[in-house]
């Protein structure tokens, strides 16, 4: 078999439809369209519907298929009008991303009520119940699915600057393995990714100058990652042929970060 025919067996998603929540933003952008490229039909998900037109005009031009589905991911009614809207074309769900997320540097004495709640709200809850609304969907219409929470290696390892964010991203992933060994004989695989430091909106905020040297040194890598940088982990989560024996496993893509002692 030609080399680029066994890739695509492994790896294509031609005819799957894939929804992005979190389309919108830097990590959920690449996400989108790493999925398009690789053949599924990408919702990107999202509240501003001048960045899901962007994403889509992008994703068309590149020779993918795309439409812009403006939701709140802590909504459950703008969650379930997308899973009406498949219905109602007879279409099924085969990959859901949630990659929405929020952070905040304020220290841990002064985090109050408010944003503990707005971050939870978004990390945690959002995922919560685009895992029941989509999970759902995919359970009563026996779809092989696959489910990819986005969670950090801030919910594996301590992390100073961002103790709501870590608190929601370790949830993020309890509850990516507590779905999976419920839903594991049922055909729905479910789990998470840990990007390491991929600068994006959420984090920019607490990337001081004395932080990036802190990174630096303890990343082996040396730098940042690129967005394009976590495409191989996604397909190979996301593939139906590549990935049908992966549940329950948080792949950590962050440049050696979480090897690193001392």
């Amino acid at each position: 078999m030609a080399t680029d025919a066994y890739v695509n067996q492994l790896f294509g998603l031609d005819g799957l439809n894939a929804v992005v929540i979190g389309g919108t933003g830097v990590l959920g952008g690449g996400f989108a369209d790493t999925l398009a490229a690789a053949g599924a039909h990408v919702f990107v998900v999202g509240r501003s519907e001048e960045r899901g037109e962007q994403a889509v005009k992008r994703i068309e031009a590149a020779g993918g298929s795309a439409e812009f589905y403006a939701a709140d991911s802590t909504k459950q009614e703008d969650l379930e009008g997308l899973v009406q809207l498949l219905k109602d074309r007879g279409q099924e769900l085969h990959i859901l991303i949630n990659g929405a997320g929020t952070n905040s540097a304020t220290p841990f004495l002064e985090i109050d009520d408010e944003e503990w709640e707005r971050i939870m709200n978004i990390n945690l809850r959002g995922v919560r119940l685009s895992c029941q609304v989509f999970g759902k969907f995919m359970l009563d219409s026996k779809t092989n699915g696959s489910i990819i929470n986005i969670a950090s290696l801030s919910g594996i390892t301590a992390l100073s600057r961002v103790y709501t964010y870590s608190a929601s991203k370790a949830a993020v992933i309890n509850l990516t393995q507590n779905l999976a060994r419920e839903w594991a004989t049922q055909g729905v695989r479910v789990n998470a990714m840990s990007p390491g430091f991929f600068p994006a909106e959420q984090n920019r905020k607490v990337l001081t100058p004395d932080r990036v040297a802190d990174i630096m040194k303890h990343t082996p890598a040396n730098r940042f990652g690129d967005p394009d940088e976590l495409a191989g982990a996604l397909l190979l989560l996301a593939s139906p042929k590549a990935g049908s024996f992966i549940t329950g496993a948080n792949i950590v893509v962050d440049g050696g970060f979480t090897a690193m002692t001392i």
